[in-house]
């Protein structure tokens, strides 16, 4: 895995969407750095080496349009995305004018957003370096979310990937139910519930070939990846 992740400035007021959105975001690997306002945004822009800004529009003693266009002075090659509720075509355009390569409305997709962000950062130059994991005879490449075994590959969804790698991440421990759901989905109902278990239970069989290699569902709980020695 990198030494040296892609940090990545999240710059929103909104105290529970940013907790959201950096719990998402670490979990595909990359750092994070919030800031509550714009002003905020400048300063940690300015002190953190950003390889990346996502950046709400609408934010306290310093817009997300101001602010964009104040890093594009300082690095006018960094990445920008804005995220916001506005979706009128004049906000837009004022965007773009402003400087970012993409533009995300409110309520936004996690699994869209983060498909954008390897986009960009790929046409930027910016890439992760290798996330693998290796699980008994499987070896799990994150980054091209792929399942490897000594009798050929398997492909995953991004849900799958995501859930895979959040197990191997917490390897041989307690993975709970709620964490899972709020990281990946953002959400805890019972239809996402029962859509997650489905998940599960595909992944499962893709390690079914190593009798070393099980999920474990804890009742009541979560779920925990277990590899012998």
């Amino acid at each position: 895995m990198s030494q040296k992740p892609i940090k990545i400035l999240v710059a929103e007021d909104d105290p529970n969407l940013s907790l959201l959105l950096c719990d998402y975001l670490k979990l595909l690997g990359y750092d994070t750095v919030h800031a509550g306002d714009g002003k905020e945004g400048w300063i940690a822009f300015l002190q953190g080496n950003i390889d990346m800004c996502i950046l709400d529009v609408m934010m306290p003693k310093m817009d997300g349009f101001t602010l964009a266009e104040n890093i594009r002075k300082k690095n006018p090659s960094i990445p920008i995305i804005f995220l916001t509720a506005r979706g009128l075509n004049e906000d837009r355009i004022k965007g773009f004018k402003a400087g970012c390569d993409d533009y995300v409305t409110k309520p936004f997709n996690s699994e869209e957003l983060g498909l954008r962000i390897e986009a960009i950062l790929k046409r930027c130059g910016l890439t992760k370096e290798e996330e693998i994991y290796n699980i008994g005879i499987y070896t799990f490449d994150a980054i091209n979310m792929r399942l490897i075994s000594p009798d050929g590959q398997q492909t995953l969804t991004p849900k799958e990937n995501n859930i895979l790698r959040l197990l191997c991440q917490n390897q041989n421990q307690l993975l709970s139910r709620e964490k899972a759901l709020k990281e990946i989905w953002g959400d805890e109902n019972y239809f996402v519930r029962r859509s997650m278990d489905v998940f599960i239970a595909r992944i499962r069989k893709y390690l079914k070939n190593d009798p070393k290699v099980s999920i474990v569902t804890i009742h009541g709980t979560g779920f925990q990846l277990e590899v012998a020695e």
